[in-house]
């Protein structure tokens, strides 16, 4: 190997382990602390009232919901984390992981089979929810306590588990002074355009990151979407000049 292409195969080699180092989270210490405390009781409570309902003998709590925590509580604005999603995403995921597990008997098979059709169904019933992948396999690895269960596994412990984790949310995020479930309705004011006078650098989009809640998106990728957003407006403003003052 040439030294140019041996320095090239180095650089790309640095690269690539830079973009593996983990980089800080922008997000306030406030908004740390609400998504701990809120998974912790939502996770809590979930738990006893299922106990409470289901009793000792039968699977009262599963493990995704853990997962799901994470996200209602911690990443309460994303599409993802919305209770729809969390209800839908995992019943869908629920009924395709049974259905598999009695359809195929070899096990590896039936979880990718399950994981696929329950991404596919999600994404067109706008209920994407990626514990659920999680929800799939359980009812397909979870043994025989969970075979035996069939059908009734989706009803409980999943919705069950869902439906208690996805009001919790509700409540705890909106006394917390967010806004949950995040998207507005149809009949709410939207927020209006905001013409910026100034160009906003980097370091303005760092700050601005840090105040709020944690987005689930990496501050470069949302850097190149503004920039991107501008050059699209850029363009539709020029479409709409007149010809004279275009050619001028």
């Amino acid at each position: 190997m040439t030294e140019p292409h041996q320095a090239k195969w180095t650089q790309t080699l640095r690269t690539l382990l830079a973009r593996l180092w983990p980089h800080p989270l922008p997000v306030a210490k406030k908004q740390i602390v609400i998504a701990s405390l809120g998974a912790g009781l939502g996770l809590t409570i979930t738990s006893l009232m299922s106990h409470w309902l289901l009793g000792q003998l039968n699977l009262w709590f599963i493990a995704p919901m853990g997962a799901s925590a994470v996200l209602l509580f911690g990443l309460p604005n994303s599409p993802l984390a919305q209770p729809w999603s969390i209800v839908g995403g995992n019943v869908v995921a629920g009924v395709t992981g049974v259905t598999a597990a009695i359809l195929i008997p070899y096990a590896p098979l039936a979880c990718g089979v399950a994981a696929s059709v329950a991404i596919a169904v999600m994404f067109r019933l706008r209920c994407l929810h990626p514990p659920s992948g999680a929800v799939a396999l359980t009812a397909i690895l979870g043994g025989s306590s969970v075979h035996q269960l069939g059908y009734h596994y989706v009803l409980t412990p999943v919705l069950l588990n869902s439906v208690c984790l996805a009001l919790l949310a509700v409540i705890f995020n909106n006394l917390a002074g967010r806004r949950y479930p995040h998207p507005l309705a149809a009949a709410e004011t939207k927020p209006q355009p905001v013409v910026l006078d100034v160009p906003i650098t980097r370091d303005d989009l760092h700050q601005a990151l840090e105040e709020g809640q944690l987005l689930d998106v990496d501050e470069d990728d949302l850097q190149q979407l503004l920039k991107r957003a501008e050059e699209i407006a850029l363009a539709r403003q020029r479409a709409l000049l007149p010809p004279l003052r275009r050619a001028s």
